[in-house]
């Protein structure tokens, strides 16, 4: 008996014996695999940051406006373009001649100033902090900002240069851009020469509007801000118009709202109100006289303009051209704002007035552009850094909805920033 049990005793102790090297065995095999997760995961991290931090794209912009030009100033500063080349048919001395004002608002002046802009080196004026400039002298220095950068990124402009299908056949396949950017305004045909759509959504502002300008050959052409008179109403009984008739407690009678701007050589102005049905709305929506809209401007001209401008009369009043009638105020977008070339593995994007487009002029349009430039940055960071097609696809996406709702904040508050306000 006492053979049997030490027997057993022994038996058992060998058991307990292998039972704690399969935990010992078990737990090495954990640890390893954890380990070994670990270090796979790091590896990963550290590769895919270092591919990330390597990737370099090229870029191509056509169009070389305001717009375009600032693409290419946030293209450079995003770190992730090895090769940049801004295309234009104009030619140097056809861009930077351009006598329209520009008035950039806070958010733009903002986002230029991320972008290392210097307003104190840019000839100009403040106010309201708004910064007012010639499409020139903006062009200019973004331009200056370009060849400065040319010792990090290659830059080329290539101005005097049509984008065509020809010049894209001229391309090496090894050397085409991973990105495209189309900024060449409301009249260009790049997107028909990439097969992208030209379809439009055209969307009201619930608001009527009209414009004149005014060129006055001797006087100066320097960046002078704008003026505002809001909630005007127009004496028009002559024209049997009569506005006491109005409502008294009609809650739709808007008031008119009037902005001069430009140069004191080039004078633009906007005329526009809200929406409304009023008998003087009307009148000047339908009227086939088109002296009333230019008496209009005529007497609203001479009544809000600076001090030291000469006033307009009978002989310097031909110079003037202005909108016949009221017309409803509208805002053209692209459906597709967006593209990826599959076959050449190309991901373009639409900016500017090429993607949307106001048929009223404010003054401040660049503005619009610049908004949908704010998502520009990301855009190719995500692109350069995409591992396949889906993340390119993901930025395209993200790209077009931002520029969806640039088209929308637009349409709901645009007006009321640029002329009512």
């Amino acid at each position: 008996m006492d053979g049997l049990q030490a027997q057993r005793a022994g038996a058992g102790g060998v058991g307990e014996d292998a039972e704690e090297r399969y935990r010992a065995l078990a737990f090495d095999t954990a640890l390893s695999t954890l380990v070994a997760v670990a270090v796979y995961a790091l590896v990963k991290v550290s590769l895919d940051g270092f591919r990330q931090w390597r990737a370099r794209i090229s870029v191509l912009i056509v169009g070389s406006g305001p717009v375009g030009l600032t693409a290419a100033l946030v293209a450079v500063r995003s770190g992730k373009v090895l090769k940049l080349t801004v295309l234009d048919e104009r030619y140097r001395a056809a861009l930077l001649c351009r006598p329209q004002q520009i008035a950039l608002d806070p958010r733009s002046v903002k986002f230029l100033l991320g972008l290392g802009v210097d307003f104190d080196n840019m000839e100009g004026c403040w106010h309201n902090e708004h910064f007012f400039t010639r499409i020139g002298v903006f062009q200019e220095y973004l331009l200056s900002i370009l060849e400065q950068k040319k010792l990090k990124v290659d830059v080329k402009v290539q101005l005097g240069t049509k984008f065509t299908e020809e010049y894209l056949r001229r391309i090496q396949r090894s050397e085409w851009p991973r990105v495209i950017v189309v900024a060449d305004g409301s009249c260009g045909d790049s997107c028909s020469v990439l097969g992208i759509s030209s379809d439009y959504t055209v969307e009201s502002c619930h608001a009527y509007g009209a414009n004149a300008t005014i060129e006055r050959l001797d006087q100066r052409q320097v960046p002078t801000p704008e003026i505002r008179a809001p909630n005007l109403h127009f004496d028009l009984s002559a024209y049997g118009v009569e506005a006491h008739r109005e409502p008294r407690n009609s809650t739709a009678k808007p008031g008119f709202h009037l902005k001069i701007y430009g140069t004191f050589r080039n004078r633009y102005m906007a005329l526009a109100c809200p929406a409304s049905d009023t008998k003087m709305v009307r009148f000047l929506r339908h009227t086939a006289n088109s002296s009333i809209m230019k008496n209009i401007f005529h007497q609203s001209f001479n009544v809000y303009k600076t001090d030291i401008e000469p006033r307009l009369n009978d002989v310097t009043l031909h110079r003037m051209q202005c909108s016949r009638r009221l017309f409803e105020i509208q805002l053209s977008h692209r459906r597709v704002s967006a593209a990826f070339i599959e076959g050449d593995n190309v991901a373009v994007t639409v900016e500017g007035e090429a993607a949307r487009v106001l048929n009223f002029d404010t003054g401040c349009g660049v503005n619009l552009g610049m908004q949908g430039l704010e998502s520009m940055g990301t855009f190719i960071y995500q692109t350069a850094t995409a591992v396949d097609q889906n993340d390119i696809l993901e930025a395209l996406s993200a790209k077009m909805q931002h520029s969806r709702q640039v088209a929308e904040s637009f349409k709901q508050t645009g007006l009321s920033q640029s002329i009512y306000e």
